[in-house]
């Protein structure tokens, strides 16, 4: 099957490790030039070196100016950007009560300003070319609740809605956006907040990880290629008429 993505330039950020890593080779292997952000040099570097992409800068999504420039070196390397990934993402839990103001403004410049400035330095080009595809990875903590997570699921909500007025604003532009909302995932940041529960109770990883998925009807982890795969659909012209909307991949939650 073809995506009609080969050529395109894509832009993954927190694409060195993950479910960003996944999305750049999966990317990558239907053609498309890749280019990754992230804060890890060693990680970018060994990305590249499989293969999973073509190019990579250090980058923080939460610093505008300077993460603006990295993307005008992208461009410069690779031509405009056709394709903006938003991946990159952090999530912090407390209880409600000490969940303070610091923590709140964290979880917004990483999780929702980190999306608006990646737009902000891609969306000209796409409306100029008339073309573009903003997929951005949420959560379904963008479409929920869950407890002892409440500034995560803020900025995720605040992602969704930006996802839902940006594509009815850019409706008549060739330019599509959209989130795709994964489910409990089988990462490295999963398997070190599950450590990091473990060494807190003393509760067995096996335990912690059925807590994790059992809202999910199917009972697991979701693999960062399902939702790569997702994210190659959404990048394509078969998928030119789907816009504003927000895809859980997590077994059937809801």
């Amino acid at each position: 099957m073809t995506f009609g993505v080969d050529g395109r330039h894509a832009l993954v950020t927190g694409g060195s490790r993950g479910i960003g890593r996944a999305i750049a080779a999966r990317l990558a292997g239907a053609g498309a030039i890749v280019t990754i952000l992230g804060r890890d040099p060693v990680a970018i570097d060994a990305v590249i070196g499989a293969r999973e992409a073509h190019a990579g800068f250090v980058a923080d999504v939460t610093e505008p100016d300077t993460f603006r420039k990295v993307i005008e070196d992208a461009v410069a390397q690779s031509g405009p950007v056709d394709l903006l990934i938003a991946n990159a993402g952090q999530a912090s839990s407390a209880p409600f009560g000490r969940t303070n103001p610091a923590l709140i403004q964290r979880m917004l410049d990483v999780n929702l300003f980190g999306v608006v400035h990646s737009i902000h330095a891609v969306l000209p080009s796409m409306i100029e070319a008339g073309f573009g595809r903003i997929i951005t990875i949420a959560s379904t903590a963008g479409l929920k609740g869950y407890p002892y997570v409440s500034a995560y699921c803020m900025a995720k909500h605040a992602v969704i809605g930006l996802v839902r007025s940006l594509a009815v604003e850019c409706a008549m532009t060739g330019v599509t956006v959209n989130a795709v909302c994964p489910g409990y995932t089988d990462t490295d940041l999963v398997a070190e907040s599950t450590e990091r529960i473990a060494a807190k109770t003393g509760r067995s990883r096996d335990d912690i990880l059925q807590e994790l998925v059992s809202g999910n009807p199917q009972k697991r982890l979701i693999d960062p290629p399902e939702i790569a795969d997702a994210v190659l659909w959404l990048c394509g012209m078969g998928a030119r008429s789907v816009t504003g909307q927000a895809i859980a991949i997590a077994g059937g939650e809801i």
